[in-house]
């Protein structure tokens, strides 16, 4: 299976970058070994259109012509479910037990996703009811897809 991060806004170098590249090389090391062949990450610029909903539907577009076709997609919202670590390494389980080919994993700009992209998530997920700034979810997902990939193989960075 293909992950894919798809994401509006660009991390700037500094330790949030790192960070994300840190795990981003583990998880996809690991991830390897669990039949995940790839995770890739596309970014756009922020619009800079003047209102709100103009902006989410300018990054809307760029999100949705990045999406590979028919994956299942993972639209990251406040007011998506929040999953414990072993709930999501389930999922990713299932999806790549599955078949699934293509899992994308989508980050919104500072105004959120626009609608038409929440309302044709797989699932809407939470990193709980607070806003993050986008360079944190970033960091925070990485870490995630590593210690779900550890969970599914076996290695012990997961500790219950």
């Amino acid at each position: 299976m293909k992950l894919s991060v798809i994401a509006a806004g660009r991390l700037k170098p500094g330790p949030e970058k790192s960070l994300a590249e840190d795990y981003l090389t583990r998880a996809a090391g690991l991830g390897r070994k669990c039949g995940i062949s790839r995770i890739g990450v596309t970014e756009f610029n922020e619009s800079q259109a003047s209102a709100a909903a103009a902006r989410m539907a300018e990054e809307g577009r760029m999100v949705a012509g990045a999406l590979p076709a028919k994956a299942f997609t993972v639209v990251l919202d406040e007011r998506g479910k929040a999953l414990p670590s072993e709930a999501f390494a389930e999922l990713l389980r299932r999806h790549l037990e599955g078949g699934t080919s293509d899992m994308a994993f989508l980050i919104g700009g500072p105004d959120g996703h626009a609608p038409d992209i929440r309302d044709g998530a797989g699932l809407l997920m939470s990193f709980g009811p607070m806003t993050w700034p986008h360079r944190l979810v970033r960091v925070m997902l990485f870490e995630q897809l590593y210690r779900a990939v550890t969970i599914i193989a076996g290695h012990p960075y997961h500790r219950v």
